[in-house]
């Protein structure tokens, strides 16, 4: 009697092997949008904190912080951050989770980007931003500011792409963000 050793044929390894690969070409860009769409909630989530803070500072001062003199980006010793930390929030996040550092407007500045009207903006407005995944101003969808219709800087997340677009919360409320995570 011949006795057979047990165990698996080079033929069912490779056939494993082929399986897995198969699988993981079809599961890493859904691996890939998830980690992004961590990487945006929780931007969304920092700059909605520091919108917190800035309008309890307003609330409290009838101003927002450095009204006219914060314009462009935030720095970890900076006055602004000064102000606001630890006061009107514990740990004030300097960059989004992309690693890009968080610009913020206030007061007048407010109205030197993404075409706001000067007329709209006085001491008591801010702006915080995120250029996204790319860290580059704009993204897939151009953005202008249109007073008169607050959702139409909201856009669909499709593709990795969009998450190249910009996020963009003026005195708390979005006016540049994914459709998805606003809530109506």
């Amino acid at each position: 009697m011949i006795q057979r050793k047990k165990g698996f044929t080079l033929i069912e390894i490779l056939i494993v092997i082929a399986v897995l690969a198969i699988l993981v070409i079809l599961l890493l860009p859904n691996i890939f949008m998830a980690i992004q769409k961590t990487k945006q909630k929780e931007t969304m989530g920092s700059i909605v904190s520091v919108a917190t803070a800035c309008a309890h500072y307003v609330t409290d001062t009838g101003y927002a912080p450095l009204a006219g003199t914060q314009s462009g980006a935030v720095e970890a010793n900076g006055e602004f951050v000064k102000t606001l930390a630890p006061v009107y929030i514990k740990s004030f996040p300097i960059a989004d989770e992309w690693g890009h550092t968080l610009l913020v407007y206030t007061g007048t500045a407010v109205s030197s980007v993404y075409d706001i009207p000067e007329d709209d903006i006085g001491d008591d407005d801010f702006l915080i931003i995120s250029l996204g995944r790319d860290g580059l101003d704009g993204g897939t969808v151009t953005f202008s500011y249109d007073p008169n219709d607050t959702f139409a800087g909201l856009y669909n997340m499709d593709e990795m792409a969009d998450f190249m677009n910009d996020l963009i919360n003026l005195n708390g409320s979005w006016i540049h963000a994914p459709i998805s995570y606003i809530k109506r």
